[in-house]
């Protein structure tokens, strides 16, 4: 917090009174990286966009956002996985402090999801929130432990998974060696 104090020009005290934890001080560093990527998914959702091709942009931008901001997007994923460890638990929407409230990664994929199982679009299970937790902590985990891995690599490593689960048809069509998801940049 000292840091971010000095770097800001202002007292670690201001510094405390508006981020009370270093939980809170990262998420909301990290918002505006990915909210524009969250508020497209949400566009997407509302548009009636077809689930599949929604998915596949929205875990390539995701993938893109959290390559480009490696460094904070570790910060992100120690805060997170610290707070949860701290709360014993998922997070609780009052909670203003927890960086998975402050930055809801896995709410667009959710929604996504959830949208495309009630249309029939994609398998019931797993349940969206389940889905969507796996995907988000892989993408998050592999931003960190892969360092020289190209970004459309992971994404499509996720959409793989993701599909694999959900509809498992898209990987079936494109035979034993096929690679529908894959991407380069």
């Amino acid at each position: 917090m000292e840091d971010v104090a000095a770097a800001a020009g202002v007292s670690t005290a201001t510094a405390y009174n508006h981020f009370p934890t270093k939980h809170a001080l990262i998420g909301h560093v990290y918002a505006p990286l990915v909210g524009p990527v969250l508020a497209q998914a949400a566009i997407d959702l509302d548009q009636g966009r077809p689930v599949v091709d929604a998915l596949i942009d929205h875990i390539g931008a995701l993938t893109r956002v959290c390559w480009r901001y490696r460094a904070l997007t570790a910060a992100f994923c120690a805060a997170a996985q610290d707070y949860t460890i701290r709360v014993g638990g998922p997070p609780r929407p009052d909670d203003e402090q927890d960086p998975r409230i402050l930055v809801p990664l896995t709410s667009a994929i959710h929604g996504l999801v959830t949208y495309g199982q009630l249309a029939g679009a994609l398998h019931a299970y797993p349940p969206a929130t389940e889905i969507s937790g796996f995907i988000i902590n892989l993408l998050l985990i592999r931003s960190i432990n892969r360092p020289h891995e190209p970004h459309e690599q992971a994404a499509e490593l996720l959409l793989t998974m993701l599909f694999g689960a959900l509809r498992p048809e898209l990987l079936v069509a494109g035979g034993a060696a096929g690679r529908p998801f894959r991407r380069t940049g």
